[in-house]
């Protein structure tokens, strides 16, 4: 597959996102927001591409990756094309440099994108992998790692028996939950919260509606409570209205979702 090629799927894919909440399905983006779950360490874009190629994906690696885990891919299975980010110097890729380019040092060396392919676990076979700790409907020591999380960031975190019918609120440096939560719906009133103060307390977010942003810190733990193992599927919110008839706003949102997911889980895993 050709870099343009994998960037087309990318377009196509939104586009499908797009016009299935324009018809008022949102079945197709929680799918996505689950995929982002299982793959928060990789682009949106990337998301969007082992979305199209392979949906039922948990665990991607390339081939040597693999090999150093004791497994190897099996014969005639085919990879998942991804985009990965090169340096190039004049006419040549150097896939060791990482570096990001000073373009004011060295004119000629730039960010550019080629295709790589990777497998799913179930396309290997070989040495099993290590077991991740994963819960069902009981956030277990995710919940004092989330708490622990808040801390590090500075975020004061209190409980209240005074916020009405809100289960929790950001005030930009301090969360307030309600007392008294079940764990499960404590855990995702927290990382709703801290979406809120991860996206919407700066500058970046200005312009965004109210509407959206709920949506958005709802998306956030949507894709953190699957990440960990708890069943958010009942308890989300129908995300068609983070779709307004523009392609860019919904990538826009997406990719802030993206982003704030993935600061959380790197905490979290």
């Amino acid at each position: 597959m050709k870099t343009e090629e994998a960037k087309e799927i990318i377009e196509n894919q939104l586009d499908a996102l797009g016009k299935a909440l324009e018809t008022g399905h949102s079945d197709q983006l929680k799918e996505f927001l689950a995929t982002m779950a299982r793959f928060h360490k990789y682009s949106l874009g990337n998301v969007l591409l082992i979305m199209a190629q392979k949906p039922e994906a948990s665990h991607v690696a390339g081939f040597h990756t693999w090999k150093s885990l004791g497994r190897y891919v099996k014969a005639g299975e085919k990879g998942i094309a991804i985009l990965a980010p090169m340096l190039i110097k004049g006419d040549k890729f150097d896939a060791s440099d990482t570096s990001p380019p000073d373009q004011e040092e060295d004119p000629e060396r730039m960010l550019r994108f080629r295709v790589v392919y990777v497998f799913d676990v179930a396309q290997t076979e070989g040495e099993p992998l290590p077991e991740f700790a994963a819960v069902t409907g009981d956030p277990s020591e995710y919940g004092e790692r989330l708490r622990s999380l808040v801390r590090q960031m500075d975020i004061e975190l209190q409980y209240s028996d005074q916020l009405g019918t809100a289960l929790g609120v950001s005030k930009g440096g301090t969360i307030v939950i309600k007392n008294d939560l079940e764990p499960a719906q404590e855990f995702a009133t927290l990382v709703h919260e801290l979406a809120h103060e991860i996206l919407h307390h700066g500058e970046g977010r200005k312009g965004t509606t109210i509407q959206s942003r709920e949506l958005e810190a709802e998306a956030v733990a949507f894709v953190v409570a699957q990440a960990v193992g708890l069943d958010a599927g009942t308890a989300s919110s129908d995300y068609i209205q983070l779709y307004q008839g523009d392609k860019k706003l919904l990538l826009d949102s997406l990719d802030a979702v993206r982003k704030a997911a993935a600061t959380i889980m790197d905490g979290l895993l």
